[in-house]
């Protein structure tokens, strides 16, 4: 396998990856207001697929993150589509792929500090990255002593890249405990959500989740996952205020994301979930979307965007 994609997307063409270079004095503020999404693509071996998950909310999100940040890029959502799946047939993509584009401050050394100047750079990277889903994964979390960034702070609907160092500092924190993953509480004390995954969970034959209010990203994988759970097992989804003491009880937890995919917690703050492992409803919800990412289950074809395996 080879270590990086033969190409990538960078302002307006497909680039080979050796000649896709920047000076190292443009690098430092580039990122600061970098917007970006992480997508996955499914193949399907049976059928020669590969089936991108829902690339067009994905780009949409992007489009808009752009704009929060000030960073105005002069392509369509139609345009990222397109650009996303020649660059996947270019690459020749027949595994499990992750799908990283990112609009990032052009010219950033010089004018950052001026919005009137601000241009979007965009930069569109494939790698391949193996699913999880049905490895039988389980994650033991805990609370983190950091606090989850707010929407007058730095908004969290936004996909920035500097948001997510809020999310690093709680990883480090409850890595070096031993851990697997954090769970950040809001400023208001009550449940956000895992650094770059939403948290579930099963209580009383109802799934919950924190709502867009308590500091979470809205996540399309989040999105998905309740409406798996209403239209196909038929249960009720409640988005509110979490108090943190309600996930020691609960029935089943899992976080959900584009790298988290379904990923069940068995433990948090040693307060051990059920009997310990993977739970009916978890495992069930996990089995459902395998089949709608994969391209096995045709009601949610909306969700996918086929890509011609090159030969």
């Amino acid at each position: 396998m080879s270590e990086h994609p033969k190409y990538l997307w960078w302002n307006g063409e497909p680039v080979a990856w050796a000649d896709a270079t920047v000076h190292v004095s443009d690098i430092a503020w580039s990122a600061t207001g970098a917007v970006f999404e992480g997508i996955r693509a499914y193949w399907n071996e049976e059928q020669e697929e590969l089936y991108v998950f829902r690339l067009h909310e994905h780009m949409q999100r992007l489009k808009d993150s752009s704009k929060m940040v000030r960073l105005p890029i002069d392509v369509t959502v139609d345009d990222l589509i397109e650009i996303t799946v020649e660059l996947l047939r270019r690459n020749g993509s027949r595994e499990d792929t992750y799908i990283f584009p990112l609009v990032y401050f052009g010219g950033a050394r010089t004018g950052r500090s001026d919005p009137a100047k601000l241009r979007g750079d965009l930069l569109i990277t494939t790698d391949p990255r193996p699913s999880h889903l049905g490895t039988g994964v389980k994650q033991r979390a805990k609370m983190s002593s950091w606090t989850r960034i707010s929407d007058n702070v730095m908004p969290p609907r936004v996909k920035n890249i500097s948001n997510y160092r809020n999310g690093q500092l709680a990883t480090y924190e409850v890595k070096l405990d031993g851990y697997d993953v954090a769970l950040l509480l809001g400023p208001d004390g009550k449940v956000s959500e895992a650094p770059g995954a939403c948290v579930m969970f099963v209580k009383n034959d109802q799934l919950i989740t924190p709502d867009p209010a308590s500091g979470i990203l809205e996540s399309i994988t989040r999105d998905s996952i309740m409406t798996l759970a209403r239209e196909d097992l038929g249960m009720p989804v409640i988005e509110r205020r979490v108090d943190r003491t309600e996930l020691y009880t609960a029935d089943e937890i899992f976080l959900c994301g584009t790298m988290a995919e379904i990923t069940p917690i068995v433990e948090i703050d040693r307060f051990q979930m059920g009997d310990g492992g993977i739970g009916p409803v978890t495992s069930e919800l996990e089995r459902l979307f395998t089949e709608a990412v994969r391209g096995n289950e045709p009601k949610r074809e909306s969700w996918r965007t086929a890509v011609e395996a090159s030969a």
